[in-house]
């Protein structure tokens, strides 16, 4: 009989561990909180390794037809002059468009669609409590239902409910103070499949996204010390639009589009440090264990990879405790590269004073010349390369 695994969460980490699980011949069970697979959600960056994770599962081609046709990032002033173009064309894997740009919903669902027939996918439930034995772990959930398990797997967000339920009080988070508002706006006659992102004194900038469902994905981002959010979507928008009332260039557009928009995500930027990521038969993996934040570039590909190295130490041997120490001893050095973001970071992007946005797009300008891009881009790309992928041997085929 193969091993009972539940896993929680249903977006990109939970699905691609989905798919390796049941590569290794596992029974794999998937509970989502959300009543339905959950589409929707902005543009991500799939880079170095992650996209190798990809090619194994053949599925690389499959999201690449989701490209967002992002071709690059230009920064403007509030004339919507370009200050400095940053272009996938000249840049390659090294540039801040990734090669396989795509929505991260259209991500999840191409994973989702590789093994939903295989897998018992429990849509609009959750874990309510789990006691933890040497004999299995005792899961009984929101819905009533309680059932045994070999393995429970968190795959959530960086919010994670299961993780603060089993790992109570263990995350010290670092907080980045920067709080960011995503959303779809209709799309407008500027928009191209450049990126736009233009800084507003305050610590404020508009980022605008081209996407494939001809609309626009637009980011506003405040630099400043919020730990705690509105609750709701409209008090939320309220605050936006407040901050972002003056901010020229096409923030009145920006914020009519924020008005009418039914998909905001609202979010207090903010890294989840564990100094574990097991204890008995449960796991954490993706932003339950270790969010990155969007500051780092490199949170997708964490997930993805993440999820692969489990699966395949969990495939390698029936020694849970083993399997659980090898997935952390390596992915754990990976992850502190890619939380590696520094804290002047946020600031030195989100200047406050006009002063600064000045120095700024100074700075800008001369970064963008042809022969230093390209060293710079180097330099400060996300290290999606800084881990030695493993190729594990499994009994099962898929």
């Amino acid at each position: 009989m193969a091993k009972r695994v539940l896993v929680t969460g249903g977006s990109v980490a939970a699905n691609t561990l989905a798919w390796w699980l049941l590569r290794g011949g596992f029974d794999v069970t998937v509970v989502e909180k959300a009543a339905e697979f959950r589409e929707g959600g902005q543009s991500i960056d799939v880079r170095g390794v992650a996209r190798s994770v990809l090619r194994r599962m053949e599925l690389e081609e499959k999201v690449a037809a989701h490209g967002t046709g992002e071709t690059a990032w230009t920064f403007v002033d509030e004339h919507g002059k370009v200050i400095a173009k940053f272009e996938l064309s000249k840049l390659g894997a090294d540039g801040p468009t990734a090669e396989l740009e795509v929505l991260r919903g259209e991500l999840a669902r191409v994973l989702y669609e590789s093994v939903h027939e295989r897998v018992d996918y429990r849509f609009g439930d959750t874990i309510a409590a789990i006691e933890d034995d040497v004999h299995a772990a005792h899961v009984r959930f929101e819905s009533g239902r309680s059932e045994e398990y070999d393995l429970v797997l968190v795959a959530e967000g960086v919010g994670s409910l299961t993780r603060e339920l089993i790992f109570k009080g263990e995350n010290e988070p670092r907080w980045m103070e920067v709080t960011m508002g995503y959303f779809t706006i209709p799309k407008g006659p500027g928009d191209s499949t450049d990126a736009r992102w233009y800084n507003a004194p305050g610590g404020r900038s508009i980022f605008l996204r081209p996407d494939n469902k001809g609309t626009t994905r637009a980011v506003l981002t405040l630099q400043a010390p919020i730990r705690e959010a509105p609750e709701s979507a409209q008090e939320q928008k309220r605050l936006l639009k407040e901050r972002f009332a003056d901010a020229d260039w096409e923030a009145p557009r920006v914020l009519d589009g924020l008005e009418d928009a039914t998909d905001l995500y609202f979010d207090l930027l903010r890294q989840v440090r564990m100094k574990r990521w097991h204890k008995g038969r449960i796991a954490l993996t993706g932003d339950a264990a270790w969010c990155a934040t969007p500051l780092s570039g490199i949170g997708t590909t964490l997930a993805i990879v993440g999820a692969y190295v489990l699966a395949g130490e969990l495939s390698k041997t029936h020694d849970i405790a083993q399997a659980f120490k090898c997935y952390e001893n390596i992915m754990r050095p990976f992850v502190e590269k890619g939380q590696n973001v520094p804290k002047f970071g946020p600031r030195l992007m989100h200047p406050h004073s006009r002063l600064g946005v000045s120095f700024q797009r100074s700075a800008l300008r001369f970064v963008s010349k042809p022969g230093i891009q390209k060293v710079l881009t180097k330099v400060a790309m996300p290290p999606a390369d800084k881990v030695d992928l493993p190729d594990y041997q499994y009994r099962a085929s898929s």
